[in-house]
């Protein structure tokens, strides 16, 4: 059996952002947390209409990850309204709009820089 392929931190906040972008995720942001905190180097903020579209984001992230490892522990996958996916070195939060905007963790990391995703994945706006 081949060995899990390696990837740095920064591919895998990447390949996260990707996976939930497939599923037409929301506002998908990554944060470079590091020289911040010690709980993980990226978290990966990304938001769903419903708890069905949340769900499917959170699953389509955990099965584009699969090959390169598993997580470490996903919590909320049940409700599907804040579905929260470790890798340990990246956090991936799954939220509903209104769950979002509730815990605001965009403005709790406010200072976090923030990581570019490549164009290829973007979706929103593509018809222009």
């Amino acid at each position: 059996m081949p060995d899990k392929k390696e990837m740095t931190s920064r591919e895998r906040a990447i390949k996260c952002a990707a996976c939930a972008l497939d599923k037409k995720a929301l506002d998908v942001k990554i944060l470079e947390i590091k020289k911040l905190s010690s709980i993980a180097d990226y978290l990966v903020l990304a938001t769903g209409r419903s708890d069905k579209q949340a769900q499917a984001i959170a699953d389509s992230v955990k099965q584009g990850l699969k090959k390169f490892g598993k997580a470490l522990d996903i919590e909320g996958m049940q409700e599907g309204r804040w579905v929260i996916i470790d890798y340990g070195d990246v956090i991936v939060h799954v939220f509903q709009e209104e769950v979002r905007r509730h815990y605001n963790l965009d403005e709790l990391w406010g200072n976090a820089p923030l990581v570019e995703i490549p164009v290829e994945y973007l979706w929103e706006d593509k018809e222009k």
